[in-house]
Protein backbone atom coordinates (compact mmCIF):
# COMPACT_ATOMS: atom_id res chain seq x y z
CA UNK A 1 0.00 0.00 0.00
CA UNK A 2 1.11 3.42 -0.48
CA UNK A 3 1.30 6.08 2.30
CA UNK A 4 0.91 9.64 2.15
CA UNK A 5 4.21 11.31 1.82
CA UNK A 6 4.62 13.91 5.39
CA UNK A 7 6.07 16.40 3.21
CA UNK A 8 2.94 16.45 0.60
CA UNK A 9 0.33 16.62 3.33
CA UNK A 10 2.40 19.09 6.04
CA UNK A 11 0.54 21.89 4.29
CA UNK A 12 -2.77 20.45 5.04
CA UNK A 13 -2.52 19.39 8.78
CA UNK A 14 -4.46 22.38 9.59
CA UNK A 15 -6.84 21.77 7.39
CA UNK A 16 -7.67 18.50 8.50
CA UNK A 17 -7.64 19.59 12.02
CA UNK A 18 -9.87 23.04 11.69
CA UNK A 19 -12.62 20.67 9.98
CA UNK A 20 -12.74 18.32 12.96
CA UNK A 21 -12.90 21.30 14.92
CA UNK A 22 -15.96 23.07 13.09
CA UNK A 23 -18.02 19.75 14.04
CA UNK A 24 -17.27 20.45 17.85
CA UNK A 25 -14.69 21.36 20.13
CA UNK A 26 -12.67 17.78 20.75
CA UNK A 27 -9.31 17.12 22.05
CA UNK A 28 -5.73 15.86 20.23
CA UNK A 29 -6.06 11.44 20.77
CA UNK A 30 -9.99 11.82 19.63
CA UNK A 31 -8.74 13.84 16.55
CA UNK A 32 -6.08 11.70 15.48
CA UNK A 33 -8.13 8.95 15.41
CA UNK A 34 -10.78 10.49 13.69
CA UNK A 35 -8.60 11.62 10.56
CA UNK A 36 -7.14 8.32 10.59
CA UNK A 37 -11.13 6.95 10.04
CA UNK A 38 -11.58 9.29 7.56
CA UNK A 39 -8.81 8.99 5.13
CA UNK A 40 -9.35 4.99 6.01
CA UNK A 41 -6.49 4.66 7.28
CA UNK A 42 -4.33 6.30 4.43
CA UNK A 43 -3.44 8.86 6.61
CA UNK A 44 -2.27 8.42 10.61
CA UNK A 45 -0.93 12.11 11.98
CA UNK A 46 2.18 11.81 14.42
CA UNK A 47 1.79 12.92 17.72
CA UNK A 48 4.14 15.33 17.69
CA UNK A 49 3.04 16.76 14.34
CA UNK A 50 -0.35 17.21 16.04
CA UNK A 51 0.60 19.00 18.98
CA UNK A 52 2.95 21.61 16.66
CA UNK A 53 -0.27 22.63 14.50
CA UNK A 54 -2.31 23.06 17.59
CA UNK A 55 0.50 25.02 19.20
CA UNK A 56 1.08 26.89 16.04
CA UNK A 57 -2.72 27.48 15.22
CA UNK A 58 -3.03 28.63 19.00
CA UNK A 59 -0.21 31.10 18.25
CA UNK A 60 -1.90 32.67 15.12
CA UNK A 61 -5.46 32.59 16.81
CA UNK A 62 -6.76 30.21 14.81
CA UNK A 63 -7.99 28.15 17.33
CA UNK A 64 -8.21 28.02 21.57
CA UNK A 65 -7.54 25.36 24.08
CA UNK A 66 -9.67 24.99 27.19
CA UNK A 67 -9.39 22.34 29.94
CA UNK A 68 -12.68 20.34 30.52
CA UNK A 69 -13.65 16.72 32.14
CA UNK A 70 -15.06 14.88 29.64
CA UNK A 71 -17.20 13.16 31.88
CA UNK A 72 -20.28 14.60 32.91
CA UNK A 73 -20.44 13.61 36.46
CA UNK A 74 -17.04 14.67 36.81
CA UNK A 75 -14.86 11.98 36.94
CA UNK A 76 -12.12 10.92 34.92
CA UNK A 77 -8.82 12.63 33.78
CA UNK A 78 -9.53 16.19 32.24
CA UNK A 79 -8.09 16.73 29.02
CA UNK A 80 -7.36 20.01 27.09
CA UNK A 81 -9.90 20.67 24.31
CA UNK A 82 -9.36 22.91 21.31
CA UNK A 83 -12.02 25.02 19.49
CA UNK A 84 -11.87 27.33 16.02
CA UNK A 85 -12.01 30.71 16.22
CA UNK A 86 -13.48 33.30 14.19
CA UNK A 87 -9.74 33.55 12.11
CA UNK A 88 -9.44 29.97 12.23
CA UNK A 89 -12.85 29.58 10.41
CA UNK A 90 -11.74 32.04 7.98
CA UNK A 91 -8.04 30.25 7.88
CA UNK A 92 -9.87 27.01 7.11
CA UNK A 93 -11.71 28.73 4.55
CA UNK A 94 -8.69 29.93 2.65
CA UNK A 95 -6.61 26.68 2.46
CA UNK A 96 -9.66 25.11 0.97
CA UNK A 97 -9.50 27.72 -1.66
CA UNK A 98 -6.11 26.78 -2.34
CA UNK A 99 -6.21 23.37 -2.32
CA UNK A 100 -8.88 23.52 -5.04
CA UNK A 101 -5.64 25.74 -6.78
CA UNK A 102 -3.59 23.58 -5.92
CA UNK A 103 -5.14 20.33 -7.40
CA UNK A 104 -6.03 22.47 -10.49
CA UNK A 105 -2.56 22.82 -11.21
CA UNK A 106 -1.29 19.77 -10.47
CA UNK A 107 -3.93 17.50 -12.30
CA UNK A 108 -2.39 19.29 -15.22
CA UNK A 109 1.12 17.01 -15.02
CA UNK A 110 -1.05 14.21 -13.86
CA UNK A 111 -1.28 11.49 -16.87
CA UNK A 112 -4.19 9.68 -16.54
Amino acid sequence: MIEISSDVIRGYNDTMILSILLKAPSYGYEISKEIKQISDGKYVIKETTLYSAFTRMEKNGYIESFVANPDPEGNGKKRTYYRVTAAGEDYYHQKCEEWELTKEVIQKFINN
